[in-house]
């Protein structure tokens, strides 16, 4: 890397190292943090003061002391950079903001691909690797759907409802996330290298594990936690009552992500863990519009990439015409003459279309004759 490091590229190579420290998961590396600061900090702590913090055993206190990584952090750094990977920390503008409302955000994400601003609009869609045709086709059609609207569609590029998920958002020509529990080095299952290329063309591969990790069991509950963290909700599509799709739920949930799930034959145990969730208080999910309308407002309004400003996912399944509409209702207050007058459209063309913006919940009005574009 050369003598002379900058101070962020010295904070990002501790980060980078404290990362490749086989034990140090999520949830360890957030009791470190609250104990003793940043990975630099970290990395310099007394052996004696790391074992009086509780979870760190004389193995891992050992192994953050003497640095004991297969691959060292300035090798990493230099592979990365090498191969035009990104790698993101959580103190950088570009880290996805929504990952930052997490419990347990991943200190570093490495990327492959682009994340955009618009891909804070975005949903994932999860589900059984051993799926039925019924799955995968509406895994597709709904991924596409989404994609068409404006949605960034995430999943973990898995076999089965994942591969339908990415593949149909690819077709309708929109974005997606795959969501890896390997490292950018290991693309798993390796029968998806051509869709994992045309993810990267059209979105990212990211991961919080080491370039070199392998496929691993117990990854990839954890990995699951960014898959929802990454959405505004999540789509379940054929999971049984043991389906790892579960776990998304889950997190889901316990982020405050909103949960949808797709029934199926109420005879068939692919769908029994979708429709336990339905009974539970999931959203049932009939088309793509019950997601849109279900799912609730952006944190801050989100430009997609016609420019547009975004306030509420529903807002995307509206006409041009009636977004056209939408544009004229302010975040202030304001009378309904005065929005017909600001525009040079039909004034009956534009007062039926406002009724229909107000059923959509994108307007509300308000005594007087008032109108104000609502944000929740």
């Amino acid at each position: 890397m050369g003598e002379s490091l900058s101070e962020a590229d010295q904070k990002l190579l501790d980060q980078i190292q404290l990362n490749l420290i086989q034990g140090v998961g999520p949830r360890i590396r957030r009791n470190l943090q609250e104990h003793l600061g940043s990975a630099s900090q970290i990395l310099k702590t007394p052996r004696q003061e790391l074992l009086n913090i509780p979870g760190i055993g004389t193995k891992l206190a050992n192994a953050i002391i003497y640095r004991s990584a297969k691959s060292t952090a300035e090798e990493e750094l230099k592979r990365c950079r090498e191969n035009g990977y990104q790698i993101l920390s959580e103190e950088q503008d570009h880290y996805p903001s929504l990952l930052r409302e997490m419990p347990d955000p991943p200190s570093l994400l490495y990327c492959k691909g682009s994340l955009l601003p618009e891909d804070e609009l975005a949903v994932a869609i999860v589900g059984s690797r051993k799926c039925t045709i019924y799955g995968l086709q509406q895994a597709e059609k709904i991924a596409g759907a989404l994609a068409r609207a404006g949605i960034t569609v995430v999943s973990g590029l898995a076999r089965g409802i994942d591969k339908a998920a990415h593949q149909g958002a690819l077709k309708a020509g929109g974005r997606t996330i795959a969501v890896m529990a390997t490292g950018l080095s290991h693309i798993y299952p390796p029968e998806h290298q051509d869709l994992s290329e045309e993810v990267v063309n059209h979105g990212a591969l990211v991961t919080e594990f080491p370039l070199d990790q392998a496929p691993v069991a117990g990854l990839f509950p954890q990995r699951n936690r960014i898959i929802s963290g990454l959405s505004m909700g999540v789509v379940l599509i054929e999971a049984g009552r043991k389906s790892g799709a579960l776990h998304t739920a889950r997190h889901a949930h316990e982020q405050g992500r909103e949960v949808f799930a797709v029934p199926g034959r109420i005879d068939h145990p692919a769908s029994a863990g979708c429709h336990d969730l339905i009974r539970d208080g999931a959203m049932l999910v009939r088309s793509v519009e019950d997601i849109l309308e279900g799912l609730g407002p952006a944190k801050t309004p989100v430009m997609t990439a016609q420019n547009r400003e975004v306030h509420t996912p529903r807002e995307l399944s509206l006409s041009e015409f009636e977004r056209d509409i939408l544009n004229l209702v302010t975040l202030e207050p304001q009378h309904l003459n005065e929005i017909v007058q600001s525009s040079s459209f039909d004034s009956s063309r534009i007062l039926s279309t406002l009724t229909i913006l107000e059923m959509r919940k994108v307007v509300k009005r308000l005594p007087g004759g008032y109108l104000v574009r609502t944000t929740n």
